[in-house]
This record gives structure tokens, sequence and C-alpha cells, in this order.
């Protein structure tokens, strides 16, 4: 087994999320070198993850985004400061240092870091199952939609009642032969004004019903051709669909940061007005920082990261300025 690796570097940011990719170009902008670590393969966080194609309507200046697209421009600005991507991999154990801090990623690699800023997000996320569809995954079967060309022309069902199963519905519906949402419940968590939008579409909506079987041509790795879905008090309906796509939600922990000696409180990082946690030069911006009165936001996200930097790197160098100037200066 080869030694591990060991990287010095001014800030290490934990989460690769729209806020932790601002917090780089930050970083660089004070002069700071900085690492960027998170457990997904790709840079982008949950909007790489599971709404690439959505359009995000709260951040500054765009009157829509899409979410690649975002995350491209966040990637972009960032780049200029050449930091360090360490994806795919997870921050493990968090240690004091002579100088700062060490963090033991998977594997034994160790990173030297002035300061920690957290910026994971809803940390690790993982899909809540469909029951009808165990084995089905990667065979037509999908809970997010990287690509919608990839499902051009193609027959889709959507299982959930939530936003992000509308977000799908409207996004499938320019591009597939047929869109159908299929919720368990009468009553939506969605919107209304996305529910409306949909049925002013035409989308096919079945709801108090389930998905209950998904079915191929017989054999063990065939793909998927057509579903069963029961309603109340209604025969099972069969529809043929190349595509489902379980809109379930999913469950989230911030898994080993839990172990880091922080106050958290329902997943959430407690940090006061200067993005800092009880743990010294360990700091956390966007959804995973909590205070009074928090708004859950991408913009919110930006600007914690802003202030997390400025006073990070006063903890670096006391004789730094808290407030370098505009960045357009």
């Amino acid at each position: 087994m080869s030694a591990p690796t060991e990287l010095s570097v001014d800030v290490l940011i934990v989460g690769a999320g729209p806020t932790g990719l601002f917090a780089g170009y930050y970083a660089g902008f004070r002069g700071l070198s900085m690492a960027i670590v998170d457990s997904l393969p790709e840079a982008g966080g949950q909007v790489t993850a599971m709404y690439p194609e959505k359009l995000i309507y709260d951040v500054g200046g765009f009157p829509a985004v899409r979410g690649r697209d975002l995350v491209k421009g966040l990637v972009d600005q960032a780049g200029q400061w050449n930091p360090v991507y360490l994806l795919g991999r997870k921050a493990e154990r968090l240690e004091p240092a002579e100088q700062g801090l060490d963090v033991i990623l998977d594997g034994g690699d160790v990173v030297h870091a002035g300061a920690v800023l957290i910026t994971a997000g809803i940390g690790e996320f993982t899909p809540r199952p469909l029951p009808a569809g165990d084995g089905w995954l990667g065979r037509g079967m999908v809970h997010f939609v990287p690509s919608l060309q990839a499902h051009a022309g193609q027959d889709v069902v959507v299982v959930g009642g939530g936003d992000s199963a509308f977000d799908w519905v409207l996004a499938l519906h320019p591009v597939a032969a047929s869109v159908t949402l299929v919720h368990r419940r009468a009553r939506f968590r969605a919107a209304e004004s996305i529910v409306r939008e949909a049925r002013d579409l035409g989308v096919r909506i079945i709801t108090d019903a389930e998905v209950t079987e998904l079915r191929g041509n017989g054999s063990p790795d065939a793909k998927l051709k057509e579903v069963v879905i029961r309603a109340k008090d209604t025969a099972d309906v069969v529809m043929p669909a190349q595509t489902v796509v379980a809109a379930l939600g999913f469950t989230a922990d911030l898994g080993p940061i839990e172990g880091w000696g922080l106050k958290i409180d329902r997943r959430a990082i407690a940090v006061d007005s200067t993005m800092a946690t009880d743990r010294d030069r360990v700091y956390a911006a966007g959804d995973v920082a909590a205070y009074p009165g928090k708004v859950k936001l991408i913009a919110t996200g930006f600007g914690e990261a802003a202030t997390a930097i400025n006073n990070i790197a006063v903890a670096i160098d006391p004789n730094a300025h808290l407030f370098p100037g505009h960045s357009s200066a």
C-alpha cells in the first residue's frame, strides 16, 4: 500500500456544491490557497447529482438559470485560482495540528489546513426506494434525470407528488413521447403553481395510485417495457414505459462530520454571525449552517461563503483586513 499523500492549503472546503464552489473563488480572491473535497465524483453537489436540468430562479442576475449552467459558471469562476479538487473522496476525521487543522480523508490521505469551511449542504443523501422497482435501477428506473435527451421519444412514468416529481414532469414533457405522473395520495406536496402548470399542459396525473410492478420481456436483464398501476377502486392499468423516475425524496445525514465535535441540530451546524462553529478555525456556510432566522437559498449560501472566507483570512493572518474591498474594484 502506498504511503498517504499530504497536501497543505490555507483553506479546505468540504463540499463542492454551489456554496463551496463560490467559497473557492472567494478564497482565491483573498489570496488563500484552497482544496475542495466532496464524496460525489463531480463538482456541483446536489445540483449536479439531482437537478442538472432544473431551472433555478433564486440566483441574483439570472431570471432563470439551468442547474448545470450555474455549476459550470461557478467552476469557471473558481478555476482562475486553481483550486485542488478532491472529488469522490470523503473527509473522515478532523484533528488539531500545530498550525491549523488536519483532515484525514478516506484512504488515509491528509490535508493540512489553516482553516476548514464546511459547505456540505444536506450531507450525504440516499434516494428513497420504490418498492416495485427493486432490481430495476439502471434497467429503466432512475431517481434523477442528468440528461433530458436520454429520454427523448420515451414513455416516462414519474412517481411522486413533491416539487421534484413535478419538476421532472415539466422538464420531460417537451422531449418525451408521453409523461404520466403517479401519486399515492390525492393531494400533492408540490407548489400549487407547478401542479397547475402540469395540468394545463395536459399531463396525465393518476392519484390515489401506486406503481406495483415493472415489467420487461421476461429475461433477468431486460430493459423496462411497461408498468402496472393500481388505483383505488379500479382495475389495474398496464402502461407502456421505458423509464420510471422514482422521485420519492431522499434521506440525508452528515456522515463523518457528525463526529467532528460540532454543535449539530437536525443535520445542521450551529454558527455565529462570522459563520464560525464552536470549534476553532472551523466554519460552515450554505444549507449545512444554522442560525436564528436562516433562510436556505443558494443566494444566501453565496453571502455566507464570502463572510466565512473573510473571517478565515483574519483567523489565519490577524494583520489581514476583514473586508478587502469589492471584487469589481
